[in-house]
């Protein structure tokens, strides 16, 4: 079905690949724009990064995080205390873990993406790779934005989780608010995982796509989340002149002019001279005065 001219844009991740290849694969056969977040140390992290690029897939790295509260961690997770170093090596590691990786965004991580100083060396690292960084939006004070200020890391972040329950109504009613948010706003980015449930709700809802509403990858709305507000409107440009001044061209003289020699130049000054009134005046005079005055 075609999608109209104003299509609200919907991107949607499934995050936490790497550890169920059953469920995995029927996420694999949803339509090429859903996107998927691998976790670097799963045990099928490659495999599933490979074939999702082979599909022409965008493939993130879900990077575990730091939480505020105490539950099993992955292995490599950041905290606020590591030094740039270590995060560096973390993500180097993680990199060579996920091929064909173009964003990275956070697996938990509420109290790493709520500090400044730990993001800020977060954002450092991630500026040596061509990634953008999805906020996963863990906690709503998250620092990612104001840490990216100046690095060149990108910021989009998640509007919408679709499956905070297993409840398919509940997962039905998420996905149903994150179109009413891409038509309100323009676009929405909704986080989901490859829980069977999830799975059979997205399966049948992206069957009936609504028709002003259009899947994109997460990079679709880099761009257009790194420009919140509008830049301000230039001056227009001065109007051309039609004929503008070409400058005034050299005058070239074609015969030398004769020369002035000095008796010449005197003659024409004395006779100029003796033509003034002054002169005719003291020339009456003397001609009026007797011999040997």
């Amino acid at each position: 079905m075609a999608k109209t001219a104003f299509a609200g844009r919907l991107a949607i991740v499934i995050d936490d690949f790497g550890y169920r290849p059953h469920t995995e694969y029927q996420v694999l056969s949803m339509p090429t724009a859903v996107s998927i977040s691998v976790l670097p140390n799963a045990p099928f992290a490659a495999e599933m990064a490979r074939k999702a690029h082979a599909q022409g897939r965008e493939v993130l790295i879900h990077l575990p995080m730091a939480p505020l509260s105490k539950q099993p961690l992955e292995r490599d997770t950041l905290f606020p205390s590591m030094s740039r170093d270590e995060i560096a090596r973390i993500v180097r590691d993680a990199v060579g873990k996920v091929p064909y990786a173009v964003g990275v965004n956070n697996h938990m991580g509420s109290a790493m993406t709520s500090s400044l100083a730990g993001m800020q060396n977060v954002m450092q690292v991630l500026s040596r790779y061509p990634f953008y960084f999805l906020d996963s939006m863990t906690i709503g004070n998250s620092q990612s934005r104001q840490a990216a200020a100046g690095t060149g890391v990108k910021v989009i972040k998640r509007n919408v989780f679709l499956d905070d329950t297993s409840n398919q109504d509940d997962i039905r009613q998420q996905f149903n608010r994150a179109v009413a948010l891409a038509r309100r706003n323009g676009s929405a980015i909704a986080i989901g995982h490859p829980h069977p449930d999830t799975i059979k709700v997205l399966q049948q809802v992206l069957s009936a796509l609504p028709s002003d509403i259009v899947l994109v990858p997460p990079s679709a709305l880099v761009n257009e989340a790194a420009s919140p507000s509008p830049a301000p409107t230039p001056l227009p440009a001065p109007g051309r002149p039609r004929h503008r001044f070409q400058g005034v061209p050299q005058c070239i003289v074609k015969q030398a002019p004769p020369p002035v020699y000095a008796d010449a130049m005197f003659s024409v000054i004395f006779s100029s001279l003796n033509q003034t009134s002054w002169v005719t005046q003291i020339k009456h005079w003397f001609a009026s005065v007797p011999d040997g005055y």
